[in-house]
């Protein structure tokens, strides 16, 4: 990785992209910890989100923001309703026949599809920055509250929220144009990585305060996630191959075929999706019970339910891990099975005389290829459900840990942006220096 980047900046044309890169995440930063939105007590609304975001959409939500949600800063929604709008249209494009069509008519259908996520993200950042204004006010965050001022710090507060929103879409488009790809998901691995120094400094201040076993501790799951980071890698890479032999045939004078070449078919096919969406089903729960607090003094039928409630779906509880390991194997078929059609894939090898060794073409070849991609997605689903399950078996050992629920999805997500932007350089550079046919 760091060779790529050293061979990328001794090209002139690939250091100005990194170099504009760079700026755009300072601009993104600035706007994410620097400017707060007006009228709010930051304070208060930090005070606030401590309380309740570890185990709830909040903290997803925080956690992809950068901590800017928790600052109330005028990229507090960050990148989030694009993500939502971008897996929503996704779908869609599985579902409905129109948007199907779209997608296979190349370059214009693409802009068309493009243009219909940024139409939603607008709609998804509307509401995100209502629902975002209304759980402010109700717990006291917001200045102005009532009469004609709070009218108006409303329509300022949400206007900024939703202005802030598109503004993140439109700095992760800039670096698509003019930096080094990958915007979005540069604008996420940023965010993400904005949160490491104070993960950190938890962890030594839980260390400090109780320095034996602590120390141990913290020395150990700093090295366990270091050879986390190295099977994420591992993982990320791994694929299997189905052989794919093409038959001979005699245009003319020609002949043409023959070639064997291979189908790949990657281990961790549907990256982090199916843990993203696993973990806003099973944070969902709490996400509600925070707006429904108990009021008395834990002697009702309602406190008491809701100190249950609270204790059965908090992070360190074993039937929180079982459901969100569970969902994520589930999300993974799913979003594997949108991706990949078996059927049309045989077809395909038909249309040009090709076949796999030893399968018949036709419907024998879709149920392998079936079969295949059931146990390769089995592997990759099992692999990703670990991964989002080790910090909450951290938190059942460790009860005095910080927080560490978002760990596992925080290091793929980092992991595979990584790779995916060091191969983006790496392509570059290849075009940069390739000599062509003529030289």
């Amino acid at each position: 990785m760091l060779e790529t980047l050293r061979n990328a900046w001794k090209v002139e044309e690939t250091r100005k992209k990194l170099l504009y890169t760079l700026l755009i995440i300072v601009i993104f930063r600035i706007g994410s910890v620097l400017i707060p939105a007006p009228f709010i007590d930051t304070n208060v609304l930090k005070e606030w989100m401590n309380a309740n975001s570890d185990n709830t959409g909040l903290g997803y939500l925080n956690m992809f923001s950068g901590g800017s949600m928790s600052k109330a800063t005028v990229f507090a929604l960050s990148i989030q309703p694009f993500i939502n709008a971008s897996i929503i249209v996704q779908l869609l494009t599985y579902a409905l026949p129109p948007l199907e069509r779209l997608s296979k008519e190349g370059e214009e259908g693409r802009k068309k599809i493009d243009k219909i996520s940024n139409f939603v993200s607008l709609i998804l950042a509307v509401f995100m920055a209502f629902a975002y204004y209304l759980t402010m006010k109700k717990n006291g965050a917001v200045t102005y509250r009532s009469g004609f001022e709070g009218v108006f710090a409303a329509i300022v507060i949400i206007t900024v929220f939703i202005t802030g929103a598109m503004g993140v879409v439109w700095l992760g488009n800039r670096i698509n144009e003019k930096g080094i790809g990958n915007g979005v998901s540069i604008l996420i691995f940023t965010g993400i990585i904005a949160n490491g120094p104070s993960g950190i400094l938890n962890l030594i201040e839980v260390a400090k305060e109780k320095p034996n076993p602590y120390v141990f501790v913290d020395l150990f799951i700093i090295l366990f996630f270091v050879f986390v980071v190295g099977f994420i890698v591992f993982m990320n890479e791994a694929e299997r191959r189905i052989p794919i032999q093409y038959a001979k045939r005699v245009v003319g004078r020609k002949q043409y075929g023959g070639q064997n070449t291979h189908i790949p078919v990657k281990v961790i096919m549907s990256g982090v999706m199916p843990i993203i969406f696993a973990n806003a089903f099973v944070s969902l729960p709490m996400t509600l019970a925070i707006f429904f607090p108990p009021k008395d003094d834990g002697s009702s039928w309602w406190d008491k339910f809701y100190t249950g409630f609270q204790r059965v779906f908090s992070y360190k509880s074993p039937l929180y891990a079982a459901v969100l390991f569970f969902l994520i194997i589930g999300f993974n078929y799913f979003y594997v099975s949108m991706q990949y059609n078996p059927v049309e894939i045989a077809n395909n090898l038909r249309q040009s005389n090709g076949g796999i060794p030893g399968i018949r073409p036709g419907k024998p070849t879709s149920d392998y290829i079936q079969r295949v991609l059931s146990k390769i997605t089995l592997v990759g689903a099992i692999f990703l459900g670990i991964i989002a399950v080790i910090p909450s078996v951290f938190a059942w050992i460790f009860p005095d840990l910080p927080n560490l629920a978002l760990g596992g999805t925080s290091i793929l997500i980092v992991v595979s942006v990584a790779l995916e932007t060091v191969r983006t350089l790496e392509s570059q550079i290849m075009m940069r220096h390739h000599k062509g046919f003529l030289e």
